[in-house]
């Protein structure tokens, strides 16, 4: 029989990178086995800020098991009862979406489970505080297995945290195919940045780096794509939103900029990462591990200019991208044009950063490996404390 797999994270409908992430992986990693898609299900975490109807956007999500809602104290018991149905638990673990101090209410459900738990971190700090080195070396002790997505990450987590390493395994973040999916023609280079906005995301640094691209003819067309992120929307409006077009409006470049303020389903953000002739990614972060933006540009070949934090750093050494000093529009710029100089660089792309590898079935692939060697090494265990 398949091993059926329990899944804890934010889930879509709710619109998050970590959501989409496990979607994603849900999917492929049941992918064309018999009764695992039927046998597996999702533990949804729903805050109340996200629930907008509440029951109703249960119902929306598909393979919804079993929903912790985050605001009510005690929701982990009812999550731990739900996972356990499961050969093996799939945790997603970032900042700020569990209950607690420094999230510490996921504690007891790994104490809880009865199957083996790989967890999924998505940031891993370089500096953090007791309580949350606290948890995550806790986090680490009750998994059985622990996945970052970068190198970077795991020599973070083996050098700052007491983790041992051998419990650590390496799985990047998985990309889209947009293959199958034409390049529309058009009359001005494109240039495109997307994701969840807030303050740390750079844009003001890529306004100002398109403005110093105001000579080339003909001039680039700048698209910002992503609603304001939900907690940003929640604690603080759309005030950095609208701080970006009164920039773009200073810097005279608001005829060269398009605001798509959507959270775009998978075809629409297919065809916009096909059409765009650079991807640029300003982001103010020196932390950031894990990007998801960033996997998905290099996937499809779109050549990348970021700024030199740590997952790009190592995706882009091989040569899919430019790095640009932090808050340097003088230096993004000048790395803009340089790609913007180079016809066909796009399909020259396509092969370099382990493109294929990167692909969500080459990825679930692996965590199925991982997911087979963990119940592996616990059938032995199992047999032993069977009576004779």
């Amino acid at each position: 029989m398949p091993a059926t797999y329990g899944f804890l994270s934010t889930y879509p409908p709710t619109q998050c990178g970590l959501a989409t992430f496990n979607a994603a992986l849900a999917t492929h990693l049941t992918a064309g086995t018999p009764g695992a898609t039927v046998g597996s299900g999702v533990v949804r975490l729903l805050s109340q800020d996200n629930t907008s109807g509440g029951i109703a956007l249960d119902r929306a999500a598909p393979r919804v098991v079993h929903t912790w809602h985050t605001d009510r104290p005690g929701g982990w018991t009812g999550a731990a009862a739900a996972l356990n149905r499961f050969d093996v638990t799939i945790i997603q673990h970032e900042y700020g979406i569990y209950p607690g101090d420094a999230g510490a209410e996921v504690l007891p459900l790994l104490r809880a489970l009865k199957n083996p738990a790989i967890v999924v971190l998505h940031t891993v700090l370089t500096q953090p505080d007791a309580l949350q080195r606290a948890v995550l070396e806790q986090i680490a002790d009750l998994a059985a297995a622990i996945v970052t997505m970068t190198d970077t990450a795991r020599q973070r987590l083996t050098a700052n945290y007491d983790v041992n390493p051998r419990k650590i395994t390496v799985i990047p973040h998985g990309a889209a195919s947009h293959a199958g999916v034409p390049r529309e023609d058009h009359d001005r280079p494109n240039l495109l940045t997307w994701g969840l906005l807030g303050p740390g995301k750079g844009i003001e640094w890529g306004l100002r780096a398109l403005a110093l691209l105001a000579d080339l003819r003909p001039a680039p067309i700048y698209t910002v794509a992503g609603r304001t992120h939900p907690k940003v929307l929640e604690q603080q409006g759309d005030v950095y939103r609208s701080s970006l077009v009164d920039l773009a409006e200073e810097l005279d470049v608001t005829d060269s900029v398009r605001w798509v303020d959507a959270y775009l389903e998978p075809a629409e953000l297919s065809r916009l990462i096909r059409s765009a002739d650079a991807v640029v990614l300003p982001y103010d972060s020196t932390e950031q591990v894990t990007s998801g933006v960033l996997i998905e540009a290099v996937g499809a070949g779109i050549p990348v200019v970021a700024t030199e934090f740590p997952h790009a750093v190592e995706l882009l050494a091989s040569g899919p991208g430019l790095l640009v000093p932090h808050q340097d529009p003088e230096a993004m710029a000048c790395a803009i044009r340089h790609v913007l100089a180079e016809p066909g660089l796009p399909g020259r792309l396509a092969g370099l950063a382990g493109g294929p590898t990167l692909r969500w079935p080459a990825v679930a692939a692996r965590y199925q490996s991982l997911a087979a060697r963990l119940l592996a090494d616990r059938a032995p265990l199992a047999s032993a404390t069977v009576p004779a």
